[in-house]
C-alpha cells in the first residue's frame, strides 16, 4: 500500500532560506522513490482553525518508505532549514 507525507505551510519567516531548503530537500525524496503528487498555494479553509497558505503531498511506495526518507541522513541534514524558515506541520498518512 502506498504511504504519503503531507506538509502544511502556515507561514514563511525567511523566504530565501525556505527556497534554499526546497532546493536541497527535493532531491532527497526521489532517492527514496517518493514522488510529488501536488503542491498548492490555492488553499481555502472550509471550517475549523486550519488556515494554511500551502499544502504539499508526496507519495511513497509505503508508509515505511516515507518514514525511511524522513529519518534518512540526507533529509535530516536539511529539515532544520524548513523548521527555522517556516511555520509548518507535517504528517505521515497510511492507507
Amino acid at each position: 500500500m502506498p504511504g504519503y507525507f503531507m506538509g502544511v505551510l502556515h507561514g514563511i519567516n525567511d523566504e530565501a532560506a525556505f527556497d534554499a531548503y526546497r532546493a536541497v530537500a527535493g532531491p532527497t525524496i526521489g532517492q527514496y522513490s517518493g514522488k510529488l503528487l501536488f503542491q498548492s498555494a490555492g488553499v481555502e479553509s472550509a471550517d475549523g482553525d486550519l488556515s494554511p497558505i500551502g499544502i504539499i503531498l508526496f507519495e511513497f511506495e509505503s508508509g515505511e518508505q516515507a518514514r525511511k526518507w524522513y529519518n534518512s541522513p540526507e533529509y535530516q541534514a536539511v529539515v532544520g532549514q524548513r523548521l527555522a524558515s517556516t511555520q509548518s506541520d507535517t504528517v505521515f498518512i497510511d492507507v
